[in-house]
């Protein structure tokens, strides 16, 4: 059985905002509302206003370094 972080409170690290996540990824706010359009960015929720949880952010980094190689 593996650990949902997303159901453990205690688990989740640190909540980030849209401007915070954009600032990690040196990438514009726009760049990171267009990729939620498209569903392609690093997974979001609402909780009054847009936020992302670091561990999702970083793991969806890794997924982009590790993606399709022919893609490069």
């Amino acid at each position: 059985m593996t650990e949902d972080t997303t159901r453990e409170p205690e688990l989740i690290d640190a909540l980030l905002t849209i401007e915070e996540v954009a600032e990690l990824l040196r990438m514009p706010v726009a760049s990171l509302r267009y990729w939620r359009v498209l569903g392609t960015g690093p997974r979001g929720f609402i909780i009054g206003r847009l936020r992302y949880v670091r561990a999702d952010v970083f793991r969806w980094l890794v997924e982009q370094r590790d993606g399709d190689p022919s893609a490069a």
